[in-house]
């Protein structure tokens, strides 16, 4: 081998990174219920050559030469999809669930048209309306739905806002949110007032495939969906519209791929269109059904354990792939330390905001947990079961570490926190629990 010479770029220190992310992947047991792996089929696209090629416009209608294969490749996972979900169109452009949302309110909004989402503090997405922050809050004028007393999606109060505020947009999606959503009522509401309604089941679409969710493709004018999550893909996003959407708006396909290109995208990501369409022929096997099934058992596995260990669940428990840890009866703001903490004894999860949250968004008192990437990894209901009570032992000895009242003292205490838990004795000792059992089941198990 001949020796680098200081004009060759040291590439083996982004190599020996990635090494350690596989490894700590396999060592630890991850709980984001928006986070997945993906076969190696999907996987080996990514990285082929078709990244190097431009393809702005669509196929057949591009503004690039030298497009003729990748045509072949757009239009192959659109007419997968189109067979999947049973709908006209598909859009397998956009970057990103959040850019695909935007492209909805795009095509169907004017700057000042009212939309109707789901607040964030309820489980909603930041893109379907959220004030002030967000394209979709900046925009368009939003109005924000939200939840009965046991936690469920308050339809007949949603019902009084569309009367009210005679929204153009409806979204129904949730991206923390345990139950099941019923399509058909949010479109009676939407056909009442006259609006669009776009079902966001970017959380959902792998146990919508599996007939472990009804189908939104009735209902729904226009579908999104990132093709990761429960269904397994790449990082992307779809977006369909269905019948329905025809129906009432003919010209609606046409709205939406022009949002998407050129209204908000340069060329796409041609390495993601084929993983889409790889991920959409495994959506179709038998054994994607039998994935779709084991994360609900699994779910259901998950919030039984917890609640014998004493931990409170948003609701009572899941219908679908995740659950919300309600952590308030160990302190407000609660769930930030439990993140923390959790992550040294080898879980990773994310800290969430709780219905009717006490602290903030900078400092809630919820954890969200899902089960699609430990069922993808191959685990099982005895393993939830072990996996709720390393959860509960996590939150039992750190229940003595409260956010102190002052805002400003917040920030310093958590930077002690986690340097004392990168210490603390029992959590490693969790973690080498957890990398034991982990270190059994490979990253994709499918």
């Amino acid at each position: 081998m001949s020796k680098q010479t200081p004009s060759q770029p040291k590439q083996h220190a982004v190599f020996d990174l990635v090494k350690r992310e596989e490894q700590r992947q396999k060592e630890m047991i991850g709980l984001i219920p928006s986070e997945n792996h993906s076969s190696e089929a999907v996987r080996s696209v990514l990285s082929s050559c078709l990244s190097s090629k431009y393809a702005e416009g669509y196929p057949r209608r591009r503004y690039y030469e030298g497009n003729q294969i990748i045509d072949e490749i757009e239009q192959l996972a659109q007419e997968r999809l189109k067979k999947l979900f049973d709908v006209p169109h598909v859009n397998v452009q956009p970057y990103s669930g959040s850019p695909a949302n935007s492209a909805v309110e795009f095509a169907v909004l004017e700057p000042g048209d009212t939309l109707l989402g789901l607040s964030l503090s309820s489980g909603g997405h930041l893109t379907h309306g959220h004030p002030q922050v967000t394209f979709s809050g900046r925009f368009f004028k939003s109005v924000q739905y939200g939840l009965d007393e046991q936690a469920r999606i308050d339809y007949e109060a949603l019902r009084q806002l569309a009367l009210q505020h005679r929204p153009k947009l409806i979204i129904a999606g949730t991206t923390a949110y345990p139950f099941t959503l019923d399509f058909a009522k949010f479109a009676a509401i939407a056909d009442e007032v006259g609006a669009y309604l776009l079902a966001d089941i970017s959380h959902i679409t792998g146990l919508v495939v599996g007939g472990e969710h009804p189908s939104p493709v009735p209902h729904a004018h226009i579908i999104m969906s990132t093709t990761h999550k429960t269904f397994r893909g790449p990082r992307g996003a779809m977006l369909m519209v269905t019948k329905r959407g025809l129906a009432k708006d003919p010209d609606l396909a046409d709205k939406i791929d022009k949002a998407v290109f050129p209204g908000l995208q340069g060329g796409p990501h041609n390495e993601t269109t084929a993983a889409i369409a790889i991920a959409a022929e495994e959506a179709s096997l038998p054994a994607f059904k039998q994935y779709a099934q084991q994360i609900r058992k699994n779910a259901l596995s998950l919030a039984a354990a917890l609640q014998a260990q004493n931990l409170k669940l948003v609701g009572d428990g899941t219908d679908n792939h995740l659950l919300l840890l309600d952590l308030t009866p160990f302190g407000e703001g609660f769930g930030t330390q439990v993140a923390f903490a959790l992550d040294v004894a080898g879980i990773y999860a994310n800290r969430n905001t709780i219905p009717n949250e006490p602290c903030s968004p900078f400092y809630p008192s919820g954890l969200r947990i899902g089960t699609p990437l430990v069922t993808t990894r191959g685990m099982k209901e005895a393993e939830m079961v072990r996996i709720a009570e390393w959860i509960a032992r996590v939150v039992k000895h750190i229940k003595h570490e409260q956010l102190p009242a002052d805002r400003q003292a917040r920030q310093q205490f958590l930077k002690d926190f986690k340097l004392r838990s990168a210490q603390d004795e029992v959590l490693l000792a969790i973690r080498q629990e957890v990398k034991e059992m982990a270190s059994q089941f490979p990253l994709f198990a499918w």
